[in-house]
């Protein structure tokens, strides 16, 4: 795993959002690190049965995957989120316990690469091909800041996670 910093190359806007995101991928993937394939599946809140270390990263990578291909960029909803329904609005958390732990941080560590790539070619001004439920287009500084927001907050359910299955903490 690559020495996490939240300090940027430069101090351009780009470079500290691209850190910033980066540094809470990578906290992540951390948080995974040495735990069984028994303990990734393991989901130990009671009154959240699709709250495994499997769930929450298979989360973060289609949560990504819908930011930035299916708004961002405007292409069409696919995998596991394509069949969200009322009744099962988080099919890739309950999915996940089904896919191998090394499999999914390796899903979501290539897939970040490319996202690295299209924060850096295009504009932070670039809105947004789909709208948000209130029909603006937020732009693509404002899809990094949320991704951000969105890791970062899922960071703090893995931490607690991995504590109730195998007693780690720290990262």
């Amino acid at each position: 795993m690559p020495q996490r910093t939240d300090t940027p190359p430069t101090w351009d806007e780009r470079a500290q959002l691209a850190t910033f995101l980066d540094y809470a991928r990578d906290t992540a993937r951390a948080k995974c690190e040495g735990v069984s394939a028994e303990d990734a599946r393991k989901a130990p809140l009671p009154t959240s049965p699709l709250m495994t270390l499997c769930g929450l990263i298979s989360h973060l990578r289609w949560v990504e995957f819908y930011w930035f291909q299916v708004m961002f960029l405007g292409e069409e909803q696919v995998g596991p989120l394509a069949g969200a329904t009322d009744d099962d609005p988080d099919p890739e958390m309950r999915t996940a316990v089904d896919i191998p732990l090394p499999q999914l941080l390796a899903e979501y560590e290539e897939q970040s690469a490319r996202y690295r790539r299209l924060v850096f070619d295009h504009d932070l001004d670039s809105t947004a091909k789909r709208p948000i439920r209130d029909g603006r287009h937020v732009d693509l500084r404002w899809v990094v800041l949320h991704l951000i927001e969105e890791t970062s907050r899922h960071n703090g359910h893995l931490d607690v996670v991995r504590e109730l299955v195998d007693g780690q903490t720290g990262t």
